[in-house]
């Protein structure tokens, strides 16, 4: 599988010809759809994660692909092929084995909403918790872990990066940094990992799982 991460949040996997992209939001202008999406992911309904206009640019270039979500997403998805899951649910798409884990959003303040949240598995390799630090509760190879955001402590995403201990992670939901804050961000993270024996890299090409 390859996986590319983008902006942000947003990133895709591909398998032979088939991709599945995950979050694609307002803070991800730099994803471009392709024409061989078989289904996109969206964690939860916030707009740096879900985008009406971006979700629309993809099926516009892939009509049968599918929008997989928690309720409260595809509530608000009207004409497109759509799919709703919730935590616990296992899923084939294509190529793809899903599994989703979670339901709540990270608390950002008691005076904030916090909105349903899943966290997702990709074909028993990947996982990505969306805006959580819930944990899995089985081996994970690639780790996309938070790396910035108003609900995240950096102590917290070093601790979640420990408990998990994955063979590789990389940042995600970083958008909300500047340069030297993802510097930062890294430098942490990069220490707990090294701690463990995790490989951390930032990712700037696509690379194989």
């Amino acid at each position: 599988m390859k996986l590319t991460k983008y902006d942000h949040a947003c990133f895709t996997v591909q398998k032979d010809n088939q991709m599945i992209v995950v979050d694609p939001g307002s803070f991800s202008p730099d994803y471009l759809p392709s024409n061989n999406v078989v289904a996109v992911i969206i964690t939860h309904e916030h707009s740096d994660h879900f985008d009406p206009e971006q979700v629309a640019a993809i099926i516009d270039k892939n009509p049968e692909a599918v929008i997989i979500g928690h309720e409260a997403v595809i509530s608000k998805i009207e004409v497109f092929k759509t799919q709703a899951v919730a935590a616990g649910d296992k899923l084939k798409i294509g190529l793809f084995d899903l599994e989703f884990f979670g339901g709540t959003h990270a608390v950002i303040h008691r005076g904030v909403a916090v909105v349903p949240n899943l966290g997702v598995m990709i074909n028993e390799l990947l996982y990505y918790p969306g805006d959580s630090l819930t944990l899995p509760g089985r081996p994970v190879d690639t780790l996309a872990i938070p790396a910035g955001g108003p609900w995240l402590k950096i102590g917290d995403a070093m601790d979640f990066l420990e408990l998990i201990k994955p063979r590789f992670a990389f940042p995600t939901h970083d958008a909300v940094l500047s340069a030297i804050g993802k510097e930062l961000a890294d430098e942490w993270l990069t220490m707990a990992a090294t701690q463990h024996g995790i490989e951390y890299k930032r990712l700037d090409s696509p690379i194989s799982l």
